[in-house]
């Protein structure tokens, strides 16, 4: 007999994985902006090989590195 407390398990919500749905460059920006507000200093994101998993998850590579701008 199963408790109250426990939680189904929605597989539609899992198999729809919104990831899919998010830009590469927005995310490249968002993560950029988090990681030069972390250091105080200016840097940019690539993310590619991007591989979707089959539940709502993704493996991707990231590179972070300093954005270098020589009129600053």
């Amino acid at each position: 007999m199963a408790s109250d407390q426990e939680k189904t398990i929605d597989v539609d919500k899992l198999l729809q994985n919104k990831l899919k749905s998010v830009s590469i460059g927005a995310l490249e920006n968002a993560v950029a902006k988090v990681v030069s507000d972390m250091v105080g200093e200016d840097y940019k994101c690539t993310i590619s090989e991007v591989k979707y998993t089959l539940f709502s998850g993704a493996d991707l590579h990231v590179k972070i590195e300093l954005s270098y701008n020589p009129e600053k």
